[in-house]
């Protein structure tokens, strides 16, 4: 529409150029011939084999199989394109894993993963397909109960390219991982998870070549998890350390780490030259559900360059403990503690974060009695916080939470969960943390429907999600086994959300009810007052720092 004969001419020409089309002049008259010739062109034929390859890398699993199907070509390409692959790994596949990757012969990670009520494939089916793929970089074995240790060391003979194991559910033990870590020097990542064959009594596990290499170690469920002690300890680069619900006292393990860092920092300083192998390089520790004291969290103290601490379900962890940490990691960046309601966790090891550790990013608290002391102080000095997470507490309140709509101008995701708030808090977030894109109420009694339809019209552009409609089942479940994963960052979808449609169904006389309550409020300039308070007593949390 509105362009010449001319030019639709030239356009279609140039069109039919491009993608080599065949004219109805260049095929005679017979328009029946041209349609014919059309429909059984290939117009894929021209796509070179590796954007065809970068294609199917935006294709689900499912769809990649079906194309896979439409041609021989296609075959050929998925075949050789796909680096990564998943299989049943049960007892039956051993008989098809030769023409399974002679089809795809650049798989580098592989993951090989058997149900309880199967049989896994053996030790034999392992050593081939270490022979096939020769490429191998990342393995995942989960449920593999037929593979032993003289399996996993033949493996690990054929693998030394090996950067990432991760291993659960399975029966080899001590030998299969000395065997891993021995031959595969350029390991960088080992994830041990339930390991039936580590038990009391067993032999040590060290860091053998892998020493200068490995920089994450993750420890789950494991009953004789100290059989690692070497391994920890011996990892001169290690940058993550990841211990989770392992039986056993861990405040030699991590006393061992911490004097390691110390006998690092003196020997450079007494031969004057960069050691690579200190411990200094420590960045992110993970103690959840461990029997781990305030010895211990003083120990990886040392490691100073920390700055990413998840203290969680450690009952003997105290503010002691926490107090020492943030003296000495002054980068922390990422806070969590779940203080499982012992209440040996609070205001005290807060306001030594807030002193020392300017540059908090992130700080989620489970089961943790905090109050406007250590908050406000928080609020004031960590003028980097961007996520905040507070679950499972009775000491937080509307007084609290008015503190951090005042202060915490860099705040952008804010989850509060199982805490005794009221529409009052709604109400003074409405205009408070100007940076706010995202909230997450959830089993917060006190907050109504019609306070979350008020905050939504108030600030247009920020998510609420929140379930105050909804009737739960008891403040237990605010802080359940999952609770710390549930409320971290990323902020999962909950049951009930206001959403733009929701408020717009809303009778307006509920909206008229809540602006009339909170006119009342307003008239007794409650927030204002609140806000200024908390302003006016800047200088008094700077002091008590």
């Amino acid at each position: 529409m509105g362009q010449s004969p001319s030019a639709a001419l030239d356009r279609e020409s140039s069109f039919s150029h491009r993608f080599g089309f065949l004219s109805s002049s260049s095929l005679g008259s017979s328009d029946g011939f041209s349609d014919e010739i059309l429909a059984n062109r290939d117009y894929t034929a021209e796509i070179p084999d590796e954007c065809l390859a970068y294609i199917f890398q935006f294709v689900g699993p499912g769809d990649r199989n079906r194309c896979s199907l439409v041609c021989k070509r296609w075959l050929c390409v998925d075949g050789w394109s796909r680096h990564r692959l998943s299989l049943d790994a049960q007892s039956e596949i051993e008989a098809s894993l030769p023409s399974i990757f002679m089809r795809f012969d650049s798989v580098t990670k592989l993951t090989l993963r058997c149900s309880r009520r199967s049989i896994s494939l053996n030790d034999g089916a392992l050593v081939a397909i270490s022979i096939r793929c020769q490429n191998l970089t990342r393995l995942k074995l989960r449920g593999c109960r037929e593979i032993s240790d003289e399996g996993m060391s033949a493996f690990a003979k054929n693998s030394k390219n090996l950067r990432k194991l991760s291993c659960g559910s399975c029966t080899f033990g001590a030998k299969a991982l000395n065997a891993v870590l021995d031959y595969c020097s350029n390991l960088e990542e080992l994830t041990v998870k339930r390991l039936r064959g580590i038990h009391d009594g067993a032999e040590v596990i060290g860091p053998g070549a892998a020493a200068s290499s490995l920089k994450t170690i993750c420890l789950k469920e494991l009953v004789n998890g100290q059989s690692f002690e070497p391994l920890v300890v011996g990892a001169k680069n290690l940058k993550a350390l990841k211990i989770i619900h392992c039986l056993g006292d861990w405040d030699r393990v991590l006393q061992l780490i911490g004097n390691r860092n110390r006998n690092g920092k003196e020997n450079i300083h007494l031969n004057n030259y960069n050691s690579k192998g200190n411990n200094d390089a420590l960045m992110e520790i993970h103690l959840e559900r461990l029997q781990v004291s305030d010895i211990g969290l003083s120990a990886i103290s040392k490691c100073t360059k920390i700055e990413n601490l998840h203290i969680v379900k450690t009952p003997d962890c105290s503010n002691y403990g926490l107090v020492s940490v943030a003296e000495h990691c002054k980068l922390l960046k990422k806070l969590h503690v779940d203080g499982w309601r012992t209440n040996r966790i609070g205001d005290e090891g807060l306001v030594a974060v807030a002193k020392h550790c300017p540059n908090l990013e992130e700080l989620v608290l489970v089961g943790v009695n905090a109050t406007h002391l250590s908050l406000g102080a928080i609020a004031s000095n960590c003028s980097k916080l961007e996520r905040l997470a507070l679950c499972g507490s009775g000491t937080i309140g509307n007084t609290e939470i008015a503190c951090i709509a005042a202060k915490c101008m860099a705040l952008k995701k804010l989850c509060i969960k199982g805490c005794p708030i009221s529409d009052i808090a709604i109400e003074a977030l409405g205009s408070g943390c100007p940076n706010l894109v995202k909230i997450k109420l959830r089993k917060c009694r006190g907050v109504s429907c019609e306070a979350g339809e008020w905050l939504r019209e108030q600030r247009g552009s920020l998510v609420i999600n929140m379930d105050a409609c909804e009737i739960d089942g008891g403040f237990e479940a605010s802080v359940s086994n999952g609770g710390i994963h549930e409320v971290g960052v990323d902020y999962p979808q909950v049951v009930s959300q206001v959403t733009d449609r929701d408020a717009s169904t809303s009778s307006n006389g509920r909206l008229a009810l809540l602006r009339s309550k909170f006119g009342i409020f307003a008239s007794r300039n409650f927030v204002a007052c609140t806000f200024r308070r908390w302003s006016n007593n800047d200088d008094s949390f700077n002091s008590n720092l």
